[in-house]
């Protein structure tokens, strides 16, 4: 279908995502507007609207003008067979997702790893310099390979999460609730600019000219929790809407991460639920994050190449050099009790790595790993 089909397709009445998407399916490289009616019929049943209005293209006026404006202000039209498209809202688990998506920006939707960043709208000092930390934090691990942090554009915690990732050179996206001709909050219009400038991306499945409405705030909280490896939630109330997101995560099979606060603290009290119940991994800092979804670090980097320093090693010596660059420095005595090794076997082994220069023998008989 070329992309005036597909935007018509996802704005025909009666047609939610799921059914487009198995739709699709059963009909792979067909322009769905140029079946007979018979397969539409067969298709979709008793939904006779639905039929009408394939039949009768009731949305191509609509998805004309939506396409006119779009070109005229560089919005890029996403459909969810574009490479472009954020290709985690298609996994088998986010059938509710969107299949059209508006951008402006640059941002890479499919970046190999990315951290949705939420919390409440009334952010507490504590809220926003944990966010910042956070943040800082990951950009400082994450060194060739940023990740991308995605939020709402809201005030507080979202405001805080894009604003510290473009001064720390992180890619941000914010996900809008409304059509990319207008920005809500309106005071973080210069922040919106930004981050499109900075190479970010606004992103919505909201057409142009829609008004704003408190529900499609919740609705894209999806968008933000599926396109992410994760959520972590700084500070939320009982029922804060960043909890909303946190659900959808877990819903999409993403982990959830939640910022402890102290006891008593009104936004803390739902970070702090989302740990004691179980629902959210307590996270001190990016580490904590880094590590349960095992990002690569530029601490682990450097372990790497330290271990690949001798990639020649039999298994055997490979284990104990790298026991042993672990320990420091270590007698043989102690490599023989924590690898479980008998003694003349590990000290056959360890003569071996000092002849491949691959340990260095100190004072008192201590084995040290060479370039450790």
């Amino acid at each position: 279908m070329d992309k005036l089909s597909q935007v018509a397709l996802a704005m025909t009445d009666g047609l939610g995502p799921t059914a487009i998407r198995k739709l699709l399916d059963a009909y792979p490289g067909e322009d769905i507007f140029s079946l007979p009616a018979s397969e539409l019929r067969l298709a979709f049943g008793s939904h006779r609207s639905i039929v009408e209005n394939l039949l009768n293209k009731t949305a191509f006026p609509q998805a004309e003008e939506e396409l006119r404006n779009a070109e005229a202000k560089r919005i890029k039209v996403l459909f969810f067979t574009d490479d472009g498209f954020p290709q985690r809202l298609n996994r088998e688990e986010c059938a509710d997702t969107p299949v059209l998506l508006y951008a402006l920006g640059d941002a890479d939707l499919n970046a190999s790893r990315a951290l949705a960043v939420v919390g409440t709208r009334k952010a507490t000092p504590y809220g926003r310099d944990t966010t910042e930390r956070f943040v800082r934090e990951m950009a400082a691990q994450q060194e060739d390979d940023k990740p991308l942090v995605v939020s709402g554009l809201a005030y507080g915690i979202d405001t805080m999460a894009h604003k510290a990732s473009l001064d720390n050179g992180l890619p941000t996206v914010a996900v809008l609730g409304h059509g990319l001709d207008r920005i809500y909050p309106v005071e973080n219009r210069g922040l919106a600019e930004r981050i499109v400038h900075s190479g970010g991306t606004l992103l919505t499945e909201y057409p142009m000219g829609t008004a704003i409405n408190p529900r499609h705030f919740p609705a894209r909280n999806r968008i933000i929790a599926a396109m992410s490896d994760a959520t972590l939630v700084v500070e939320a109330s009982e029922h804060g809407g960043a909890l909303i997101t946190a659900t959808m995560a877990t819903g999409y099979q993403r982990d959830v991460f939640a910022v402890p606060g102290r006891l008593g603290d009104t936004y803390s009290r739902g970070t702090n639920n989302l740990i004691a119940t179980n629902k959210a991994l307590l996270a001190r800092g990016a580490a904590d994050i880094a590590y349960q979804l095992g990002w690569p670090t530029a601490a682990t980097a450097k372990a790497d190449t330290q271990t690949s320093l001798f990639p020649t090693l039999p298994p055997a010596e490979q284990k104990l050099w790298e026991l042993i660059r672990k320990n420091g420095s270590m007698t043989l005595d102690e490599i023989v009790n924590l690898s479980g090794l008998p003694m003349p076997k590990a000290a056959s082994l360890m003569f071996n790595l000092e002849m491949a220069k691959a340990v260095h023998v100190l004072p008192g008989h201590l084995y040290q790993a060479a370039n450790a």
